[in-house]
């Protein structure tokens, strides 16, 4: 944690020595504590204030601390201490912010110190001028010594716009000697239309020295009048400020510029793409390229930050040479991302081809310390019509999209898609309101029969949890069981449903005593690799009295084929405490039958799009009816029963009966429907064999 005290102890040590101050290292660190402390305050408070950071500089300069060396060892003091610190907390910008706000406070104030200086000289020169006629000779004399030695470039004109006297400072400034200059015409230093109609004019503009050289001057010019009002001449004032202006010059570069990459950073970018955001051309477009290396992790993990620091130096300087010639402006936004700019966009392919550029100029080998490295990376592209497009927004939905390239498989970009955008919106937004829906009881579960095909007599039904969401209505599964998984709150969800599902099994076996039903539940990924889980099962079985065997549990088919560690352990210890285990959507994922020799599995049910071809308009399709056929034989080898899901029709329910398939599920029986609606009791229908 940065502390006001401590910022100014380095501070005063960095600077103690730039600057002749009668104050030791110790009272320079207590002097330094109160700014430091409204640097610290104006860097972390909610709204920015540059103010405080520009009388901060201001400070600097009345404290005496007046070489350059002052101020660019405070800003370096500024960026070492609270560089990461900023990052952190999202103020990385802010703080290039508050830099430029400091080293302007300094300059503004050197400035005024000088013109003071300045001031201090003219109203000497001018009481020279105005003395008594008694006391004109000392006068003068004073006066002439006063401008010849001045340190500032003094000259004198006529009206006519003729030079009449220049100081030694002035000559050595332009490179000319006295009488060179004298020759010259005054009107380069005297303002447009001349001072007659005003007594004062500055400026800051360059000029040429008499060797062809440029320098940058402070001009102050001002008309002199006699008593009776009229002017006499006019007297200029000439500061050389080329190493102010280039120091200026330096400090935005460096608060503007990455100091790794030399490219444009974050804040340069958003000044950019704000003002080609505020174009007045009509049906003006914008487009972004965001683009984030693949991997660079694993580089900095095991070649170590150096490598990581010039593979990103080599990619920056690629991309630049590749996309600045064409006129697109290159930034580093942090770590391993960049962003591209691309202006007078026509259509969205003038972005993709941009993007394209990119990732070919990343994907040549890169040697590096012996090693040669094939580096990719992933891009999120997005255009825009300039009107009624904020820069923020604009980024969001980059950063978006680049994290669709990622997810797609890397090494690859990927265009921006509203729908795409608002269903991931809609995904975050119910994973962070999972934990509060399940705590405000907005689940429901409802229950499906299991109907044993050859009698039609119910055996037990499936519970299916539902969210009964208050602004979208009820939502299935499919829409927050996997992020309830990603989000870790499957554990108290699954562990609710399961609780639930136990109760209202024990209910229906009290009331059906001859009648043994099953309660068949699914469980998540993440819940069987949960070593926890099988005491947990062990509870909610006491707790609501359940028998072991009237619980089913039903794993999906990845979860479980070619495991080992945790889920197998778990799936034979649910086993061992009496519980079924089945086998759930079996066909869609590796369907290894023989695998299943291993493992403590008790069912298979086979996934609903199977039964697709049994209800064909020429009757059962001969191909999907073998498949079916040979699945349920080797399941049957292996003593497991099978199940139908997804069973719709009467013509399908016969086929599966004609395949000896052991029970089955779907709308054909009953739709999944609240406790009291399931009708656990039924008149058994013809077979339907011959």
């Amino acid at each position: 944690m940065v502390t006001a005290e401590r910022l100014a102890q380095h501070w005063a040590r960095a600077i103690a020595w730039t600057s002749f101050v009668s104050m030791t290292s110790g009272e320079l660190a207590v002097h330094l504590t109160g700014p430091a402390t409204r640097l610290l305050d104006a860097l972390i408070a909610e709204k920015s204030d540059p103010q405080p950071a520009h009388d901060v500089g201001a400070g600097l300069v009345a404290a005496h601390f007046t070489q350059p060396a002052s101020l660019d060892r405070t800003l370096v003091v500024l960026d070492e201490q609270l560089g990461e610190y900023a990052e952190s907390i999202g103020k990385g910008s802010r703080l290039g912010l508050l830099q430029g706000a400091l080293a302007a406070g300094y300059a503004q104030a050197l400035r005024e110190r000088t013109l003071s200086e300045q001031e201090d000289i003219y109203a000497a020169a001018l009481a020279a001028r105005v003395e008594a006629e008694e006391a004109r000779i000392a006068s003068e004399a004073r006066f002439q010594a006063v401008f010849a030695e001045a340190g500032i470039g003094i000259g004198i004109a006529a009206l006519d716009g003729r030079l009449l006297e220049v100081n030694r400072a002035l000559c050595t400034m332009f490179g000319y000697s006295r009488d060179q200059f004298l020759a010259l015409p005054a009107g380069a230093l005297l303002p447009p239309g001349g001072l007659r109609n005003r007594d004062n004019y500055r400026t800051e503009r360059p000029y040429r020295r008499a060797d062809g050289g440029r320098i940058w001057i402070d001009l102050v010019v001002s008309l002199i009048r006699g008593r009776d009002g009229s002017p006499l001449y006019a007297v200029a004032m000439v500061e050389d400020v080329t190493e102010r202006r280039s120091l200026q010059q330096q400090l935005r570069h460096q608060a503007l510029h990455d100091p790794l990459t030399d490219l444009p950073n974050r804040t340069l970018f958003f000044e950019r793409l704000t003002g080609a955001l505020i174009t007045t051309e009509p049906d003006a477009r914008v487009g972004i390229c965001y683009l984030d290396l693949d991997g660079f992790k694993a580089i900095n993990d095991t070649l170590g930050h150096d490598a990581g620091d010039e593979l990103i130096r080599t990619i920056a300087s690629r991309l630049a040479s590749r996309l600045r010639p064409s006129g697109h402006l290159v930034a580093r936004m942090g770590g391993d991302e960049f962003v591209v700019l691309v202006e007078r966009v026509k259509e969205t392919a003038d972005v993709v081809r941009v993007a394209e550029l990119a990732l070919d100029a990343v994907r040549t080998p890169v040697h590096l310390g012996g090693h040669v490295l094939n580096v990719s990376a992933s891009v999120g592209v997005v255009d825009r019509a300039v009107e009624g497009t904020d820069a923020a927004e604009l980024m969001k939905a980059a950063d978006t999209t680049l994290y669709w390239a990622k997810t797609d498989g890397r090494d690859r970009w990927a265009i921006f898609d509203a729908d795409r955008h608002a269903s991931d919106v809609s995904r975050y937004r119910l994973s962070g309101q999972l934990p509060e829906a399940l705590a405000q009881g907005q689940f429901v579960v409802e229950y499906q029969p299991l109907v044993r095909l050859d009698d039609g007599v119910v055996i037990g039904t499936e519970a299916l949890v539902r969210w009964r969401h208050p602004e979208l209505g009820v939502l299935g599964p499919n829409r927050f069981i996997e992020l309830a998984e990603e989000t870790g709150a499957i554990g108290p969800l699954g562990r609710w449903v399961l609780t639930e599902a136990c109760r209202q099994g024990r209910a229906w076996r009290d009331a059906h005593p001859t009648q043994p039903l099953l309660m068949s539940v699914n469980i998540a990924v993440r819940q069987v690799r949960d070593a926890g889980f099988v005491d947990a099962v062990k509870e909610v079985l006491a707790e609501t009295g359940l028998e072991p065997e009237a619980l089913q549990l039903e794993v999906t088919e990845s979860s479980v084929m070619g495991s080992a560690g945790q889920p197998l352990r778990t799936l034979h210890a649910l086993a061992e405490l009496g519980v079924r285990i089945a086998i759930d959507d079996f066909g869609t994922g590796y369907s290894n039958l023989a695998y299943l020799r291993d493992l403590p599995v008790h069912a298979l049910k086979l996934a609903g799009r199977f039964m697709a071809g049994l209800r064909a308009p020429g009757g059962p399709d001969q191909t999907d009816q073998e498949i079916l056929s040979a699945l349920i034989r080797l399941a049957h080898k292996l003593k497991l029963t099978v199940t139908a899901e997804g069973v719709e029709t009467a013509q399908q329910a016969a086929a599966l009966r004609e395949l000896e398939c052991d029970t089955a599920q779907g709308w054909h029986y009953g739709r999944a429907v609240a406790p009291e609606e399931v009708v656990l009791v039924r008149e058994r229908p013809a077979t339907g064999r011959s």
